[in-house]
């Protein structure tokens, strides 16, 4: 039996002043997240290192802390990991231009690219990700302060041990990295999906992300600059797409990561771009 463990680690922050003076309304700040999907003989060790990320985080200290462990009764679809690469960029000028080329290339318009870097520019916690179509902009999302959750997703133990090579092979195997590009291979395994672009909100790391199916998972190094706290998710979604279904498989249907696709090293933009002929 499969059970879903996930955790959320939040801080209250006073957000302005009052007119009259007074403090200002609290604003949930978030600190750390996790989840995966285990046996239920691994819940309690799955549990324990998500309860010490929370606390440890360089973030800082969480006022709450949420550890939900859910039973799944669906069979888990079962997938490969992205092929994963790292493109040279060493300004956020660069990495942001290299991430427009990328997007083009995928056939996503200006306009949808122009609003999707917007969203990612502003400096507030975005609680989940941005629905986005493809060549309008439109965002998609029921609740725009909620955004959408994937959820629900693994990594077998024998996958796990491959990427453990393959990422040391590279010199990238992190439990940051890890977890992204098995949560980019569940977006990316969505049909709907055209591409995820990714920035973390930690001020503390400044590499991003873009992953599909054309180009598998290349990471963006110093897509922003340190120390801001902008970030978030965009999907990018084909025009006329099922809006609900899509955020039904995101969110709620279980995927796991069986097989692992290679994980190469540092390659130029030029090198990137001109393989896969954009």
């Amino acid at each position: 039996m499969i059970y879903s463990v996930r955790m959320r680690a939040s801080q209250n922050r006073r957000n302005g002043v009052q007119r009259t003076g007074g403090i200002g309304q609290k604003q949930e700040i978030h600190i750390s997240g996790a989840e995966g999907l285990y046996e239920k003989e691994e819940i309690a060790d799955a549990a324990g290192r998500y309860l010490k990320r929370a606390l440890e985080h360089p973030r800082g200290d969480p006022d709450r802390i949420s550890l939900t462990v859910d039973k799944i009764r669906q069979r888990p679809r079962l997938i490969a990991s992205l092929e994963l690469r790292t493109a040279d960029t060493a300004k956020v000028r660069d990495a942001q231009a290299f991430a427009r080329s990328m997007l083009r290339g995928l056939r996503i318009s200006d306009a949808a690219i122009d609003r999707a870097l917007e969203l990612l520019s502003r400096q507030t916690s975005m609680r989940g990700g941005v629905l986005l179509e493809a060549v309008s902009g439109k965002r998609l999302e029921p609740d725009k302060e909620r955004g959408i959750r994937v959820s629900r997703l693994g990594l077998s133990r024998t996958a796990g041990t491959e990427l453990g090579r393959e990422l040391t092979r590279v010199n990238l195997n992190t439990e940051t990295v890890r977890e992204a590009l098995v949560l980019a291979s569940k977006v990316s395994s969505c049909r709907p999906v055209i591409a995820e672009l990714c920035i973390s909100d930690d001020p503390h790391y400044t590499t991003g992300y873009i992953a599909s199916r054309k180009f598998g998972y290349i990471r963006i190094p110093h897509v922003k600059k340190l120390n801001s706290r902008a970030g978030g998710r965009i999907f990018f979604i084909r025009e006329g797409s099922d809006r609900d279904r899509t955020i039904a498989y995101l969110e709620k249907t279980p995927v796991i990561v069986s097989t692992v696709a290679p994980c190469f090293g540092i390659f130029s933009v030029h090198e990137i771009i001109g393989h896969h002929n954009i």
